[in-house]
């Protein structure tokens, strides 16, 4: 049943966040004389920019996440770090472009592709700093769960289990002591998964759905697995509401939308917002909701037309459709209510962010791209020195990058695959490609991408152009080449 707004502010602790703010322990000092806060990031996949209700055009019922962006701070210009899932997994992780870390695409079980273990995460860094830290959901960086026949090591899904002795990294690699993951989507679909592994472990099949069953196994580390004397930092990455086999919610969910033309996705989108809220009941039910930041977004755009309006493009493209997505931030006490923020920020953000808060030094012997989002919510300016850079190989536009209002994008001049299945013979024309047919937009005033203003703004399409090569190189050059790697 749908939570009436004032049980729901008690259940979510705001009398509590209330006194502490009215006290003047809402700011960063009093943070660091405080226990360390908690992290909880919560990341859909597949969630369009307009699929929850919170956001203009929303039509799946998502009444926590709602409130969530009511009571923190809900982004319009929020962006993942790759237009499909793997590259973007990369990004959020390390606050690095996704082709700085080497994953060029999503992940398939033939690749030697993945997330390097040499890659410093924001999960090894909260371990070293004393937190305690889990993984839980889909990961789909390139651990070796399957071996089907001829298929190689890595990850793929209904193939036979390992119990782990395959060449890494996995989760735990990655600073994540506990994790229940699979390796890409929920097999055979988000009803009754058989492809869960636990620190390695086959679980075998599960009854029920991914979503609530990843909620499951938070709220059982939490009451049993953790150490309730440190911090913790909680990864919970979603399944939903990527098209996988079969219904990902039950039918009474999917039924309130049988007027539409998807009622199993946003089906899917409502059940994994109630999964959302018994999560945050179970962290106030420890008293922890008031130490506790929580982060929602999503891998990339929906592949669905329609989820990601007014925007053009969806998954796999590098139009805003593909790569802009929701993202809401709350913390009682600490991110004020009701906040609107328009500055572009994205999952390559995280990391700095988090460094920021708990208090610890961002990885100085690499280039992080990120930059701390805290204080945007202190109602100050977001300085960031190096503008956000995206590349994939089968988009068309096949480079973005966006500095302040404003968006280039180009093509490349080698003529690239554009297939879904990426190869790994393919890097060599991507290490090789320049760009051109170059584009300029000002998604303030024209965030569907229709009017080409490079004509009109001369000076900016020039200097955003230069950027654009230069980072372009720097980047792509920085880029693992998986035909060389060997384990």
């Amino acid at each position: 049943m749908e939570l009436k707004r004032r049980e729901f502010l008690g259940k979510m602790g705001l009398g509590a966040a209330g006194a502490l703010a009215a006290a003047g322990l809402g700011t960063h000092g009093a943070r660091a004389e405080k226990k360390r806060p908690n992290i909880v990031v919560l990341f859909a996949d597949d969630l369009g920019y307009a699929d929850l209700s919170c956001y203009p055009g929303g039509v799946a019922q998502t009444p926590v996440l709602d409130r969530l962006a009511a009571e923190g701070a809900r982004f319009t210009d929020f962006y993942a770090g790759s237009t499909v899932c793997s590259p973007s997994r990369a990004s959020m992780l390390t606050g690095r472009f996704a082709l700085r870390t080497g994953v060029y695409s999503w992940i398939h079980n033939t690749h030697t592709m993945h997330l390097p273990a040499s890659e410093q995460t924001y999960g090894r860094v909260l371990r070293d700093a004393g937190y305690d830290t889990a993984h839980l959901g889909k990961w789909h960086l390139g651990y070796a769960l399957y071996d089907g026949p001829g298929e190689g090591p890595h990850t793929g899904q209904g193939d036979t289990l390992l119990q782990g002795d395959a060449p890494g990294p996995n989760p735990k690699d990655h600073g994540f002591d506990y994790w229940v993951a699979t390796a890409n989507n929920a097999y055979p679909s988000h009803e009754n998964p058989e492809n869960f592994v636990r620190n390695g472990k086959t679980v075998g099949t599960l009854e029920g759905y991914a979503s609530h069953l990843l909620v499951d196994e938070a709220i059982e580390w939490l009451q049993t697995e953790r150490d309730p004397a440190k911090p913790f930092l909680l990864n919970l990455w979603f399944h939903e509401p990527h098209a996988s086999g079969g219904p990902a919610a039950p039918s009474a969910f999917t039924e309130r939308y049988a007027d539409e033309r998807r009622p199993t996705y946003h089906g899917a989108i409502s059940y994994l917002d109630k999964a959302v809220g018994r999560l945050l009941a179970k962290l106030d039910e420890l008293g922890e909701t008031d130490n506790t930041l929580v982060v929602f977004t999503s891998d990339n755009g929906s592949y669905l037309d329609g989820s990601n309006a007014p925007l053009r493009g969806r998954k796999t493209e590098l139009w805003e459709g593909g790569i802009r997505v929701p993202a809401i931030f709350y913390w009682p006490g600490q991110i004020a209510p009701g906040q609107v923020i328009t500055a572009p920020a994205c999952v390559i953000d995280m990391l700095p962010t988090i460094c920021d808060i708990v208090g610890v030094d961002v990885p100085a012997d690499r280039a992080i791209d990120g930059v701390s989002l805290w204080p945007l919510f202190q109602g100050g300016d977001l300085e960031r020195d190096t503008p956000l850079y995206w590349f994939y190989s089968p988009s068309r536009p096949v480079c973005v990058i966006r500095d302040g209002d404003w968006a280039l994008v180009a093509d490349p001049t080698i003529e690239l695959p554009t297939q879904n299945m990426f190869l790994e013979e393919f890097i060599g024309d991507i290490k090789a490609t320049e760009l051109e047919n170059f584009r300029l937009y000002n998604l303030r005033t024209d965030p569907g991408q229709q009017q080409d203003v490079a004509q009109e703004h001369p000076d900016r399409y020039q200097a955003m152009k230069r950027t654009m090569l230069r980072l372009h190189r720097e980047v792509v050059d920085e880029a693992v080449d998986w035909r060389t790697f060997s384990w």
